[in-house]
């Protein structure tokens, strides 16, 4: 099931969301701070976006606007703003789909249901794993962050993916060692410690140096950025 964040400032609305969501076996992720909603956002990397276009103080669209230069999570508006010009502009500014209110719970699901199949399809074709901004690119060995991006080596690879896959959970070295010892090269403890260090100069090199938390006696996390 989905980790879906929602941003909807109407308390009734939004608790009525939260329920049709947990019913249906997803998980809502909410703000808690619509200054900071775009920064939220990236930070709690979640499967979709559902996304009101009347906030107050900002607007939805600027926000998907902003969203969209830092993150190609999926974005379903849900609004009842439903004018022709504000659907436009929505799929315009890089939204994934349009749903007015007031609106069906099972239609809404179905169209959660829809955009999940779209993105685990493009996934797999892409093969790529994203938490906290950082992307890695794994069929060309790259990983990047913002703008900026830079090659990984073999081992590098396969820490890197194995941490991203704890999104943001702590990974023991037992599991990272053997990560590396499938490939048919042995890893010590000691090994251990020079690959994760060799991987933290690599992701120096792009603004990520300190997004691998050590976690003394017990393995490595992937840091969530605010």
């Amino acid at each position: 099931m989905a980790r879906i964040f929602v941003v909807e400032d109407d308390a009734s609305v939004r608790k009525q969301l939260c329920t049709l969501l947990k019913n249906a076996g997803h998980t809502p992720v909410l703000p808690t701070n619509l200054e900071t909603i775009v920064r939220d956002i990236c930070a709690a990397s979640p499967d979709i976006v559902l996304l009101d276009l009347g906030l107050p103080g900002t607007d939805g669209q600027y926000v998907l606007r902003e969203l969209r230069q830092k993150s190609n999570v999926p974005a379903m508006v849900l609004t009842s703003r439903t004018s022709e010009l504000d659907e436009l502009m929505s799929m315009s500014l890089g939204a994934d789909d349009f749903l007015a209110k007031p609106y069906n719970g099972q239609i809404l699901l179905a169209h959660i249901d829809a955009i999940m199949r779209r993105t685990q399809s493009a996934d797999a074709n892409s093969r790529t794993l994203s938490f906290a901004g950082i992307t890695l690119d794994l069929s060309r060995s790259f990983v990047s962050l913002g703008e900026k991006s830079v090659e990984l080596t073999k081992n590098e690879l396969r820490i890197l993916e194995t941490l991203l896959q704890g999104k943001g959970a702590i990974v023991p070295r037992e599991d990272i060692m053997e990560a590396l010892w499938n490939s048919d090269e042995f890893v010590d403890d000691n090994t251990l410690t020079v690959n994760m260090n060799r991987l933290r100069r690599t992701l120096a090199k792009i603004g990520a140096d300190e997004v691998i938390i050590t976690h003394r006696g017990q393995g490595y996390s992937i840091l969530a950025r605010s």
